[in-house]
């Protein structure tokens, strides 16, 4: 039997990795043959946009029971979550939205904090007993939200983040030294890009010259409030290192298919990101599922899925560390070639097809518990 999901969530084209999230997820569920609308969260009134069904205008009058009525006119809501994208203190208004839908509730969580704020702890905890289940995208997000907010382990789900099929046909290491690293997404405070070039300046004396690749847009939320401090502030670092040869900023924001090209052509994945808090990572699952190796800071994201070797997982602000981590790929025989073979063994359950699968199953599940509960 179909089914049908209303996802409330951000939405292209707006730029953030909670709407290139949904876009996917909402695609590839269409994909099984489910029937999907997007409840699309916006500041103020877009244009029209295929599969979204309803606009949710934050601070709107009214808009909070206008978004459930329509998540109701579908057989599950997927809710979207994170505390940046709804209206009020974190996000806080989400829960006037939960509190008038009648239909069964997928709460998806893309943060769980280790050390929240006690209102962001109501919040979350308020949308958890909202929800007939939620779906986190690690094991540390699941055991951190069984912890520290008392959730009964029957009422969380594990679904990874999905990625686009990315694998390349070919391996290139084999007759070519690697020499491109890349790190991409939307620029702003806490990417660590700082401490990334600070360890490229290690790396002059490696041949063939290291060339580090930054693609991406500064993100749009930032550029309202502040412009492009950060970037200027990289640019500036990298003429103060003297790495005008080894650094090359992208600044367009790429569609998936020219984002998909970048990453085929690096033969190395940076995650120089500063948060040790970080449980989802679009980014790194994209990286893996292109079976690229990857260097990454100790993100919990991170540590859970590069543990089977598929990279190497180094400590937050450390330039000295990251540039070992980059030698050993760049210069030591068998070293990129077994990491990215451990990539590409975790990619087929990483693959959206996968994901969505466990959605619809999520989502039959909760249809049939319903039907037995109302019998």
């Amino acid at each position: 039997m179909a089914i049908s999901f209303g996802v409330l969530s951000t939405y292209p084209p707006t730029q953030c990795g909670l709407a290139t999230f949904s876009y996917a997820l909402a695609h590839h569920l269409h994909g099984t043959g489910a029937d999907v609308g997007i409840v699309r969260v916006v500041d103020t009134p877009q244009p029209p946009v295929a599969l979204v069904a309803h606009q949710y205008v934050t601070g709107a009058p009214g808009a909070e029971v206008a978004a459930a009525r329509a998540l109701d006119s579908f057989d599950v809501a997927v809710v979207q979550h994170e505390y940046g994208i709804f209206g009020g203190p974190d996000g806080q208004d989400v829960l006037e939205v939960l509190a008038h839908v009648h239909v069964p509730v997928v709460t998806v969580l893309h943060t769980v904090l280790a050390d929240p704020t006690p209102h962001q702890h109501e919040v979350l905890a308020r949308v958890v007993r909202a929800s007939s289940v939620v779906v986190t995208m690690t094991s540390t997000a699941r055991r951190r939200l069984i912890a520290g907010w008392g959730v009964d382990p029957s009422d969380v789900t594990v679904i990874a983040h999905g990625a686009e099929d990315n694998r390349s046909g070919c391996d290139r290491r084999a007759t070519t030294p690697p020499r491109s690293i890349l790190t991409w997404g939307l620029l702003g405070d806490g990417k660590g890009i700082e401490w990334a070039l600070r360890a490229m300046v290690e790396l002059a004396d490696v041949r063939p010259l290291p060339q580090y690749r930054i693609v991406g847009q500064t993100h749009p939320r930032v550029l309202e409030r502040e412009g492009e401090v950060y970037r200027e502030r990289l640019q500036s670092l990298v003429r103060d290192l003297g790495l005008a040869d080894m650094v090359e900023f992208d600044g367009r924001y790429l569609d998936g298919d020219s984002l998909r090209t970048v990453i085929r052509a690096a033969d190395v994945v940076l995650l120089p990101y500063d948060s040790r808090d970080q449980v989802t990572s679009g980014v790194l699952t994209e990286a893996v599922v292109a079976g690229k190796p990857v260097v990454s800071t100790a993100f919990p994201h991170a540590v859970e899925l590069l543990s089977g070797g598929a990279g190497i997982v180094v400590p937050q602000r450390d330039p000295g560390a990251i540039a070992a981590a980059l030698r050993r790929i760049l210069t030591e025989p068998d070293v990129a070639g077994p990491m990215a073979a451990a990539a590409r063994s975790l990619a087929p359950g990483l693959l959206w097809p996968a994901v969505a699968d466990q959605y619809v199953a999520l989502g039959h599940a909760l249809l049939a518990a319903r039907e037995r509960f109302v019998a």
